[in-house]
Parts: structure tokens; C-alpha cells; sequence
């Protein structure tokens, strides 16, 4: 089944939220689950509050630069127990690595 591009943009939020929600929650660490380029997963991560999921970096205290994680503050209309449920189907359909 091929996907058109809106889907697979918005299969993608999703599955990054459930990533931040259930631990992989830096940059590096997308990027590893995922295989996605670094600057794909920071304009997923940017482009979640399209979607009206509130994501919000937490700075590492004592860390300089960008050294922390990201946290979901707000799902917003969207059901995490859902994505939870269908995260390993999202992350087949993007083609995405099994998690560890």
C-alpha cells in the first residue's frame, strides 16, 4: 500500500509522540529508533503542535547546550492509549527498525 505524503507526515507525529512518551525522548535517540535523518526528527518533533500535542524540551540542570529530553505535556484530540496500541503498526508502516 503506498501512502501519500499527509499520511505518512502524520503517521510520523504520532509515532515520535508515543517514542517521547515512552522514553526515547532526545533527538539522538529518535534518530536511532527511527533511522531519520537528525533534522527530520526535530521538525517532527516542531511540527507535533500541529497536531495540538504539546511538546516541550527539558533542558538537562547542569548540562550545557541542548543536553535534555523531551516531555508530552497535552495529547490534545489525540488518544495516546490508541497510539500506544497501534505504535508497532506505525512504526512497520514507516518502515521504522523493531525496538530494542
Amino acid at each position: 500500500m503506498s501512502l501519500s505524503k499527509t499520511r505518512t507526515s502524520f503517521y510520523r507525529r504520532l509515532y515520535v509522540a508515543h517514542l517521547v512518551a515512552t522514553g526515547t525522548a532526545s533527538v539522538p535517540a529518535i534518530t536511532v529508533a527511527t533511522g531519520m535523518p537528525r533534522r527530520t526528527a526535530q521538525d517532527t518533533l516542531g511540527a507535533l503542535g500541529e497536531l495540538d500535542i504539546r511538546c516541550e524540551f527539558e533542558h538537562q540542570p547542569g548540562e550545557r547546550h541542548n543536553i535534555g529530553t523531551y516531555v508530552i505535556r497535552d495529547w490534545g484530540p489525540i488518544d495516546p492509549a490508541w497510539v500506544a496500541a497501534h505504535a508497532e503498526r506505525l512504526r512497520d508502516t514507516l518502515g521504522y527498525p523493531p525496538r530494542p
